[in-house]
């Protein structure tokens, strides 16, 4: 992708995993941020003009600009963004781990490899096109472990847990939703977001527990077992739906502000 005159250092155009740069489909028209937002949201729900902008920020992705300043994106970059967001829903990288990948797709060779089931590597590419919205749950990670993976400091750690935002099990380990939780706030913080700025975050998400556990408590005590797993089905959906209301609502929200 070249840039426009002025702007120095853009990233190399992406070709996705399984494709050859002369096999890639060049969109007639560049898109709006607004546009890039509604095709990512068909996979991830939750993404929000903000984090596409973070990314950009981050110079994972580095849209064309026209002569006013409006962004543009090409399909090479709507794949770039989705990319880096199947990364790290699906295997939890840090962003440098990312951006890592990204270089080596750029530069025409095979990314690191992830790993695979019983510890065994695959390679990212294989895992890219796997589809599928749900978050997996992952391996439990040691305290050290969830750390490095969220690449954060132990003060960082020990200060969320302190307002409640990050949580051990009570073996001590972490699971992956919590270390999501942990990169999530990380990246707030990069906004200047601290820990006491999110906790009317923890406590709505509080209610909306409470919401939802109120709706899917009488079948978790059902003796039939598919019907507890149904409870358990049900309190995801919830969850998924709960999520979204909330970003669609901040977002409206936002719109309205003059």
């Amino acid at each position: 992708m070249q840039a426009d005159s002025g702007t120095s250092g853009a990233v190399a155009p992406f070709v996705p995993p399984g494709r050859r740069a002369g096999t890639v489909v060049v969109r007639p028209q560049l898109l709006s941020i607004g546009a890039v937002l509604t095709e990512l949201q068909a996979e991830f729900p939750e993404v929000t003009i903000s984090k596409i902008r973070f990314l950009e920020a981050e110079r994972l992705v580095e849209p064309q600009r026209t002569p006013s300043g409006y962004r543009k994106f090409s399909e090479a970059d709507v794949e770039r963004l989705a990319y880096v967001l199947r990364m790290q829903r699906d295997h939890y990288l840090p962003l440098r781990v990312i951006r890592e990948h990204l270089a080596a797709l750029d530069r025409g060779e095979n990314p690191p490899a992830l790993p695979g089931p019983g510890g065994a590597d695959e390679p990212a590419a294989d895992v890219t096109i796997t589809p599928g919205p749900q978050l997996p749950s992952g391996p439990r990670l040691g305290r050290s472990e969830l750390l490095a993976a969220a690449g954060i400091s132990e003060q960082q750690l020990g200060d969320w847990e302190s307002y409640g935002l990050v949580s051990a099990d009570a073996d001590g380990g972490f699971d992956g939703e919590m270390l999501q939780v942990a990169r999530l706030v990380a990246e707030l913080g990069r906004f200047g977001l601290e820990p006491r700025h999110l906790r009317a975050v923890k406590a709505a998400a509080d209610r909306e527990i409470g919401l939802v556990e109120q709706i899917v408590a009488p079948l978790r005590r059902h003796r039939n077992p598919q019907t507890r797993a149904h409870a358990a089905a049900m309190a995801r959906e919830l969850a998924n739906l709960s999520v979204r209301l909330h970003a669609a609502l901040v977002q409206a929200g936002l719109r309205a502000r003059p």
